[in-house]
């Protein structure tokens, strides 16, 4: 059974606590690859193994770590990881990462890497700071995944390729809604989200 505290590291980022709609970290990566599901699945799996990694990686080392030295170091890790996520998905998945394009090794300078690694990592032991970084990866995963459903279906009415919205659909007049696919829409998206998540938990809180 978990305690309390374990339920909250791992828990918390995926509501609470949300990186992307609470803290408001790591937007510019939310607003980029969020046009279809795929990359968004890509990109959020991606950075949970990182921000994981990472964050067991640099609490193993918190205590050799010279703190002028610190952030150097957690760039050192974090680029490493970036660097072999990049080359596993060029080898398996290649399509995707020319998707993902400039914004996949971007990773290394996402501000939510670097929070958990000073916030967290830190200061905590390898098995919270795998938890934290687990949690804080699924929580930016999981408004991507939000943001790319909804972009994605009503930008072309397909999910992964998938033709979800039916023909007889368009055959009665339905027509794609192409702003969806504008830069612009994942700005108000997710602005939307923020709004929502916070009208629903301050109303909880009350």
């Amino acid at each position: 059974m978990l305690s309390q505290k374990t339920k909250d590291t791992l828990l918390g980022p995926l509501n609470a606590n949300n990186p992307v709609v609470v803290q408001i970290l790591g937007i510019c990566s939310a607003l980029a690859v969020t046009v279809q599901l795929k990359p968004a699945l890509v990109m959020g799996i991606a950075v949970t193994i990182i921000v994981a990694m990472s964050n067991v990686i640099v609490s193993l080392l918190r205590n050799t770590i010279p703190m002028r030295v610190r952030i150097i170091v957690q760039l050192v890790v974090v680029a490493a990881l970036v660097t072999l996520v990049s080359e596993v998905l060029k080898a398996f998945a290649y399509d995707v990462a020319m998707q993902l394009s400039v914004y996949l090794g971007l990773i290394i300078t996402n501000c939510i890497l670097m929070g958990r690694l000073e916030a967290f990592a830190m200061t905590n032991n390898a098995w919270d700071s795998l938890l934290d970084g687990l949690g804080n990866g699924f929580g930016y995963a999981l408004i991507l995944v939000i943001v790319a459903v909804i972009r994605e279906l009503l930008g072309s009415g397909q999910l992964l390729g998938f033709q979800v919205i039916p023909q007889w659909c368009y055959d009665h007049g339905y027509e794609n809604c192409g702003m969806m696919l504008m830069p612009a829409m994942a700005l108000i998206l997710v602005g939307c989200v923020i709004w929502a998540h916070r009208s629903i938990n301050d109303k909880e809180a009350k």
